[in-house]
């Protein structure tokens, strides 16, 4: 089973080359960034390895427990929790005068790729506190702040999200769960459900963000207010009072991440009601909780990227090893390693590629979220903001959506060792089938790319991307290097196809938005296909350049420069067919009715 080792190479190689970390240390706040930059990585890297790697296997193994309302995580997570708050992991991008370190977003994406791809079970834990400390020091009042944000940087107390419940699943307009003033609070009743680590026991406290309704709320998505529930009341002195009426009825047992509690939180079952704190403006809490949706879809789209690097890695080690069959070469009898093999190795290339580019635009992503929040000049920020909102759907949809095809594409290469659980790629395969569906579907970001990113700003934000990569586009067609004109030109060809179908779904939908909307997830693929070639060929530049001036780490330019040139060749090519199955089929969608989708099935009749 192979050990976790993080990619911290080209971890450095992205975050200095193309999310251009340079000039995020320029940013106020931000100029102790490149002091800390390589002991970060080697601290995260070394806290994954040795610390969360060893719990991963155990974890799926036995997984979390249930009894009267209290849940036990796995052996080990308490104290590896400890280990990880005590080192200051969570409040790594909080504003110092929380408690966090104050350093910028884009240190979050290696440092997240990291924990999720060492153990994505516990590191779903940590991972929602930053979502809550964003969501209360945006919208909360200075008391809240006060009370909250401290103990949720030091890891003393943990976060949740509790948006879902049985009825409304993700259609949060349906949200039931109840909010009646009392005095200086609020008292809750209702269900929450699929709730992340909404009772555990490696933390004192859980402070959940509660979506629920004021009597007087407006029906639908209008009508939502987001509330402070602690599981514990929190005295005026910031002491512990009384367990609040928010319980843990039960968790799921689940297809992967079993060393993830997925509860099913009842809330005010007691006859009081759950003491809760509302953030900010009543009727405002969908828009609060985006903050943490989004934030959280990020992190799910780097779920994605660390679970494909993990089981790449796996695949790679066996392939060295496995030694199975011959050389091609006619009256060769000597076996080899099936690394060799040119299927195999297309199948390597394949994840090896698709995971850097999933990368470099991941990081790229959050360098812009620092640049839209810490920038001085707030055209610039606007710019940076609108990018993140466009690149946010497809880092989640496009990266998860191909970590599934690179776990799976590694269990093949294992072959029927693959199936078998003790070789640890089967729990990976189980792992990853989760980060397209939590945080919303692919289909909710493809939904959300055409609908509010697209459609709403009548393509200006996609447009302008667009230009950023036909400049690069045109600067690698120009090259004297062989291999970078040819990356320019594919590059080229696929904007071409973006471009086209952009346009084509903006004049359907004028007409026909079932039409325009029914080959939304192929769009995002679309999307992120152009935007992961976009940024291979920023990076096959620089390595053309470095090979050129006779880098003295020519070999790992020049393996960037050959990956470059298959992404091109094998995953970017992918824009030919989907644009003609965006325009040409998706007519065909709804061209059935319900009736029809069903065979014609024929009773047996009794003998």
């Amino acid at each position: 089973m192979t050990t976790y080792r993080a990619p911290v190479r080209d971890m450095q190689f992205v975050l200095r080359e193309l999310a251009g970390i340079e000039d995020i240390a320029q940013l106020p706040g931000c100029e102790d960034t490149l002091d800390v930059l390589d002991s970060i990585l080697e601290e995260a890297a070394a806290f994954a390895s040795g610390v969360l790697d060893p719990l991963n296997r155990v974890a799926d193994k036995e997984g979390c427990t249930f009894t009267d309302g209290k849940v036990t995580t796995p052996k080990g997570f308490k104290e590896a929790y400890k280990k990880f708050a005590d080192a200051g992991w969570i409040g790594l991008p909080v504003p110092i005068e929380y408690g966090g370190q104050g350093l910028p977003q884009v240190l979050l994406g290696p440092t997240l790729e990291m924990w999720n791809a060492a153990n994505i079970g516990f590191a779903n834990g940590p991972l929602l506190n930053q979502g809550a400390i964003e969501a209360i020091e945006l919208k909360g009042s200075g008391e809240q702040k006060r009370r909250f944000i401290p103990n949720l940087v030091s890891g003393k107390w943990t976060g949740t999200m509790c948006l879902t419940e049985p009825q409304a699943g993700s259609d949060l307009a349906q949200v039931r769960t109840k909010a009646v003033p009392d005095g200086d609070h609020y008292r809750l009743t209702g269900q929450k459900i699929f709730i992340t680590f909404g009772e555990h026991d490696m933390a004192e406290n859980i402070i959940h963000l509660v979506l629920a309704r004021l009597p007087d709320a407006p029906e639908g998505t209008k009508g939502i207010s987001l509330f402070i529930v602690p599981k514990f009341v929190v005295n005026d002195d910031g002491s512990l009072g009384e367990p609040n009426e928010m319980v843990c009825a039960g968790i799921e047992h689940k297809l992967g991440i079993n060393g993830n509690p997925t509860c099913t939180m009842s809330i005010g079952e007691g006859g009081k009601g759950a003491i809760g704190y509302l953030i900010g403006e009543a009727n405002h809490g969908l828009e609060y909780m985006f903050v943490m949706m989004n934030a959280a879809r990020f992190s799910v789209g780097v779920q994605g990227l660390a679970l494909a690097d993990r089981a790449y890695q796996s695949a790679l080690e066996y392939a060295k090893e496995r030694i199975q069959g011959r050389d091609l070469k006619p009256g060769s009898k000597v076996p080899e390693a099936i690394v060799k093999h040119p299927d195999v190795r297309r199948m390597l290339m394949w994840q090896k590629a698709t995971i850097e580019a999933m990368r470099a635009l991941s990081y790229v992503t959050a360098a812009s979220l620092d640049l839209s929040t810490r920038h001085p000049d707030e055209k610039v920020r606007k710019e940076h903001r609108a990018f993140v909102e466009l690149m946010i759907p497809v880092v989640k949809g496009w990266c998860t959506e191909n970590a599934i095809d690179c776990c799976s594409t590694a269990l093949q290469v294992f072959g029927g060792m693959g199936y078998i659980e003790e070789t640890g790629i089967a729990q990976q395969y189980r792992d990853v089938r989760i980060v397209t569906i939590y945080e919303g579907t692919t289909g909710i970001q493809a939904l959300d790319l055409i609908g509010r990113k697209l459609l709403r700003d009548m393509g200006a934000t996609a447009t302008a991307t667009g230009k950023k990569m036909e400049r690069v586009a045109k600067a690698c067609a120009a090259s004297d290097d062989a291999d970078v004109k040819a990356i320019g030109s594919a590059l080229g060809e696929a904007l071409g196809s973006l471009n086209s179908v952009s346009q084509w779904i903006g004049m359907n939908a004028m007409a026909d938005l079932h039409k325009a909307f029914a080959c939304s997830v192929p769009y995002l693929k679309l999307w992120g296909a152009v935007a992961g070639g976009w940024q291979m060929a920023r990076a096959a530049q620089i390595a053309a350049a470095k090979i050129a001036a006779g880098d003295a780490d020519a070999d790992f330019y020049r393996a960037k420069l050959a990956t470059a040139k298959f992404y091109m060749s094998h995953v970017l090519s992918q824009h030919y067919w989907l644009a003609r199955q965006i325009k040409d089929g998706s007519a065909d969608v709804m061209a059935l009715s319900e009736t029809q989708l069903d065979l014609d099935r024929k009773t047996a009749v009794p003998v």
